[in-house]
């Protein structure tokens, strides 16, 4: 993807807006002239990086439903429309290759998973309004390689996945393009526990930077359903899903899909 410009004075909300991510974000599409709008956790610390940017601050808990679609009303409220929803919110869990801790596990699923699936519950509506626009996920390369210290958050990214390739057809019909950023180890805050790893391997690691470069194209023309891998000295990559085998009449010959399963633009 090339690095496209959203129309100035578009509204964007960006979930987890006061973390790595959301920095690098808000501030590149600050000087596209876009609103950028940061949700994140109620705290002084994140209210004052809000401040700092420049950007509006709305204090959400991405697992409360209901506090999604008023974030979602409030936003429209105040700036009058909404053309982009950055569905950014996460977390990981402590790194182990033992015990699983199921309550540790239900949570981040709980806020990488069903946070976005909220997310895009409440934003679809606000964006059909404005005329169409996109919903970027933030994802994982964990998502499409699940990692062995981490089941909970693999699986919860996988879903994300998974959840904006399903969902993609019908906001497409919409005039809304949903998408998946899949970045590698990125040097934010989710890797401080391991970080000294990565040094001691000299191995390299995004910045926070080249992962927004790749959530400002993929709002300005990402592909609906895509996910883009992106990559330490690769850049960013739409990851091309292998077809599943398909089902055989008796006859050998491939069987047709019904028709009432099939999504509406395919019939």
């Amino acid at each position: 993807m090339t690095d496209s410009t959203p129309a100035p004075g578009s509204v964007a909300l960006i979930t987890g807006g006061t973390g790595g991510f959301g920095r690098a974000l808000a501030t590149k599409l600050r000087e596209r002239e876009v609103t950028a709008v940061l949700a994140d956790l109620d705290s002084e610390r994140n209210r004052s990086v809000a401040a700092d940017l420049g950007c509006p601050f709305v204090a959400l808990d991405v697992t409360d439903r209901a506090a999604n679609e008023a974030v979602v009303a409030q936003v429209e409220a105040e700036h009058g429309r909404l053309d982009a929803a950055y569905l950014n919110a996460g977390i990981s869990a402590a790194k182990s290759e033992d015990a699983l801790d199921l309550d540790e596990f239900m949570r981040v699923v709980e806020i990488d998973l069903f946070g976005v699936v909220y997310g895009v519950q409440a934003a679809r509506p606000a964006i059909r309004r404005a005329g169409g626009g996109a919903i970027v996920v933030t994802a994982s390369l964990a998502g499409l390689a699940p990692m062995a210290t981490d089941p909970g958050y693999s699986v919860a990214k996988g879903g994300a996945i998974a959840f904006v390739r399903s969902m993609a057809p019908r906001l497409a019909r919409e005039g809304t393009t949903i998408s998946a950023i899949c970045p590698g180890f990125a040097d934010t805050a989710i890797i401080d526990r391991i970080r000294h790893e990565f040094t001691a391997a000299g191995f390299p690691v995004l910045t926070a930077e080249e992962v927004a470069d790749a959530m400002i194209a993929a709002w300005a023309e990402g592909e609906p359903g895509a996910a883009y891998v992106v990559q330490p000295g690769v850049g960013t990559v739409n990851y091309r899903f292998k077809g599943v085998p398909a089902a055989r009449t008796e006859a050998g010959e491939p069987a047709a899909v019904p028709e009432t399963l099939r999504p509406k633009d395919m019939r």
